[in-house]
């Protein structure tokens, strides 16, 4: 089959009907996963530290350094929550934290070196504002940076940062953050050194679809010449609490003051609906065919939505997060066992089995 292009790409956003999108994606997750198998690791999300310089306006999750409620976890802390992890289970850690101004790659080498002394677990960590971060603080390069980091005890890298891969949405939404360039720079440096990332995408704010389109494209094209992104993990924005929706709703009402007619669903950025997600889930798997895995968002949509979402074409549920706090911080809670998440995927008509970091699989259910 041809590849889709990214004008057929935006066409098939726009106006295709949803069912027969989810068909079409469905039968190719077939051709790719015959086994009728999906996945799911079990893993915790431990933030080391919610303190940022960056303040990006959709994110609720940040302080600063004065703030009250401002943290960064101790090791006790750290290796409490990974013994945890260990105790149910959970062959991964997926670290990320804030850019706290007083870290350099000192603190972080420390930190893999400590944990890596103690447990035989998976460090997926660092997303690639992280690794800028350092590398510029440590008057380093990003190989450089990366080298470090895997002897230090780095195994693989989260997909975190993406957002949408638009210079100009990511002037709206993070202007002190990496730009596309960096983040795919990141991600190709760690796939030629061996290591393997995942890549994410957050739809639902301030894109336009021909948004969505370049970001795709830019991770098919970077997976053409590296091979190395696992998965790709997209996820709808959660406005609660964010900064992001403060300043809009405050515009929403000073124009609605003028004239009424102007005021949009996009002024007042409702998150975007499980039929939105679902075509732009379904319209992954077709576009990047060089990426094995889809990975369903339990997280952001729920249990019942991820479920569909087998049917549009993903064939991973993602990780039983014993621990989340970024999503939670915008007001959006989901909560599930892997039990939960073994009888989702039965319901869906397939086999469960929890996978490691690298889709190994571990059990089957």
């Amino acid at each position: 089959m041809n590849r889709i292009t990214k004008k057929e790409a935006l066409t098939i956003l726009k106006n295709s009907d949803l069912l027969g999108l989810g068909e079409w994606a469905d039968g190719i997750r077939k051709d790719l996963h015959p086994e009728k198998i999906v996945t799911f690791v079990v893993d915790r999300n431990i933030n080391y530290t919610n303190i940022c310089i960056n303040k990006c306006t959709f994110c609720a999750f940040w302080r600063d350094k004065k703030d009250r409620d401002a943290y960064v976890l101790n090791k006790d802390e750290l290796f409490k929550k990974i013994e945890e992890t260990i105790a149910l289970g959970g062959t991964q850690i997926l670290m990320q934290g804030g850019l706290h101004p007083d870290f350099d790659i000192g603190y972080y080498i420390d930190l893999l070196k400590a944990i890596k002394a103690r447990f035989n677990i998976n460090v997926h960590g660092f997303s690639p504002p992280e690794i800028c971060y350092i590398a510029d603080r440590s008057d380093l390069t990003i190989k450089e940076t990366l080298n470090i980091l895997r002897a230090a005890g780095l195994d693989s890298i989260p997909g975190g940062g993406a957002e949408i891969l638009s210079d100009r949405v990511r002037e709206i939404l993070s202007p002190k953050k990496i730009k596309s360039s960096s983040w795919l720079k990141v991600m190709e440096n760690a796939h030629m050194l061996g290591m393997r990332t995942t890549a994410t995408m957050m739809f639902g704010s301030v894109e336009k679809p021909e948004d969505i389109i370049e970001h795709l494209d830019a991770i098919r094209n970077l997976q053409d010449k590296t091979g190395g992104f696992t998965a790709f993990i997209p996820w709808t924005f959660q406005p609660g609490n964010t900064e992001l929706v403060k300043k809009r709703s405050a515009f929403s009402v000073q124009r609605s003051a003028k004239n009424s007619s102007l005021v949009t669903r996009h002024s007042s950025l409702h998150p975007a609906t499980a039929v939105e997600y679902l075509r732009v889930l379904a319209l992954s798997r077709l576009y990047l065919d060089n990426v094995e895995n889809i990975q369903a968002s339990w997280v952001t949509q729920g249990l019942k939505i991820a479920e569909v979402a087998l049917r549009f074409g993903a064939n991973d549920f993602g990780s039983t997060m014993i621990e989340e706090n970024v999503v939670a911080s915008t007001g959006i809670s989901y909560s599930v066992s892997m039990e939960d998440i073994i009888r989702a995927i039965k319901n869906a008509g397939f086999k469960a089995a929890q996978r490691d970091t690298y889709y190994n699989i571990l059990k089957k259910f």
